[in-house]
């Protein structure tokens, strides 16, 4: 199959934005691939727009990360996943042709560097959402001389393709599906054919522990045996299709055992595509409803949350929250609560209830909670804090801190969808939470085995005693 050509590479495409356009610099020695979001050398739409770019021009293609030690939120736990995962995204790079270079710094001042380092005719870099992410590429869009393309690269159906904010799955769900048959396709894996010539730049060699020790990053610990990476990606998407897509569709509310993928993690990072693991499940010999419901987290419910992330300015705080919301809960905000409980007594699991006392040490000790956990988690912030506010508040900068995969877009539209009814409707109306739906601790601890979970979750904090 010939080269694409280099009109065709840089023609519009919905996966695809221009923040820097123009034509590639004919004086440049490399292309660079700015890899941030999507941290893997496999099924990579933005590394494979780097790789043809410079095969068009016939030049190398060089990889850069850059590792800031204050990402807003991240914690020594964060910081081990990602910088294991660094090491497959080298090798699988190399693979390909492609050195991956690692340089301790904020990316928009390493990236711009780099790229006048090595002569960049063009750079490419894959798409970001969240506040941070979009600052970063305006200030390197702003500071490099060439052509900067984004790569749409952790979604199956481009965001692009949903201008507005969605109300709820309901109105996203027919527009995906009508069009994800034309995305939901194997990525090819396509090789640079310059290699990189002489010495490869400075960070070429990638260390955990030393990178680790460099970037002297404390706050919450690491969690033993939690290992990011593509290669532990793939053993548990390879775990799932063989012991628990078979009962997905009816178990995956159930935390004790977990049917679900526990793949929230390496998505976050971009150790494995969803791409991946939607196909990998088609292909399979799961049950339909269970491949259907999985493709309804995955893919509706997963870009949901990444559509309210990029068209919300406000998704962080309750002014995100429809208005509906927002009014009922300002209309019962003087509501006595039964019990107030302060930040430092939440976050030591200081409270009556049992089962959210397991939800919270779940997560501080393991990085995770179940997702159905996760719902009831939030909504009783609500019930117990002054505000909603600062339940909002108090329920992000837990999840941000302790969950594996915080600071994600999942993350913050559960706890808009748990504190301010996004993505939901008005339910009966009931003290301190108006109209915004209620969770029971009666109702909530008899729809799975939550005497088994509570158990399971002493026994995982005794064992770490």
């Amino acid at each position: 199959m010939p080269e694409p050509s280099l009109e065709r590479l840089l023609a519009p495409h919905p996966r695809v934005r221009a923040i820097r356009p123009g034509a590639p610099d004919p004086q440049g020695s490399s292309v660079v691939y700015w890899m941030q979001r999507a941290q893997r050398g496999v099924d990579n739409p933005a590394l494979n727009m780097a790789i043809a770019v410079g095969n068009a021009l016939a030049r190398p293609v060089v990889a850069v990360f850059g590792l800031t030690a204050d990402y807003p939120g991240a914690q020594r736990r964060h910081y081990r996943f990602l910088v294991e995962g660094l090491v497959d995204a080298a090798e699988d790079m190399a693979r390909r042709g492609v050195p991956l270079i690692v340089r301790l710094g904020k990316p928009d001042e390493v990236v711009p560097r780099f790229a006048r380092e090595v002569g960049a005719a063009f750079v490419v870099g894959d798409e970001n959402p969240v506040h941070v992410g979009r600052r970063w590429r305006e200030a390197v869009a702003r500071e490099l001389t060439v052509p900067f393309h984004l790569v749409d690269a952790d979604v199956v159906v481009p965001t692009s393709l949903f201008p507005n904010e969605e109300y709820a799955a309901r109105t996203l769900r027919p527009k995906i599906r009508r069009v994800w048959d034309d995305f939901l396709k194997p990525i090819p894996e396509i090789r640079a054919k310059q290699a990189w010539p002489g010495k490869l730049p400075e960070g070429a060699e990638i260390d955990p522990d030393r990178l680790m020790e460099s970037l002297r990053v404390g706050g919450v610990a690491e969690v033993p045996g939690y290992l990011g990476g593509t290669r532990e990606a793939m053993r548990r998407l390879g775990r799932f299709l063989d012991e628990r897509l078979g009962r997905y569709a009816e178990d995956r509310n159930e935390p004790t055992p977990y049917m679900t993928t526990e793949l929230s993690a390496h998505l976050h990072y971009g150790h494995i595509s969803p791409m991946t693991i939607a196909l990998a499940a088609i292909r399979g010999d799961g049950p339909r409803e269970a491949v259907d419901t999985l493709l309804e987290e995955l893919i509706v419910r997963r870009e949901l949350s990444i559509n309210f992330v990029a068209r919300n300015p406000n998704y962080d705080s309750l002014a995100g929250c429809p208005d509906w919301a927002r009014k009922t809960l300002a209309r019962h905000a003087d509501d006595p609560r039964p019990v107030l409980y302060t930040p430092a007594q939440l976050e030591s699991a200081e409270t009556h209830d049992p089962l959210w006392n397991a939800a919270q040490k779940e997560m501080t000790l393991t990085g995770r909670m179940h997702n159905y956990l996760r719902m009831y988690w939030a909504k009783k912030l609500l019930e117990w804090s002054p505000t909603a506010e600062q339940a909002f508040a108090v329920a992000l900068d837990l999840n941000d801190r302790y969950e594996m995969d915080g600071r994600d877009p999942n993350g913050y539209t559960g706890v808009a969808w748990a504190v301010g009814g996004k993505h939901d409707r008005p339910w009966p109306e009931r003290p301190i939470f108006g109209t915004v739906r209620f969770m029971s601790y009666e109702s909530t601890r008899k729809k799975f085995d939550s005497a088994g979970y509570v158990a399971r979750v002493e026994a995982i904090e005794k064992g770490r005693g």
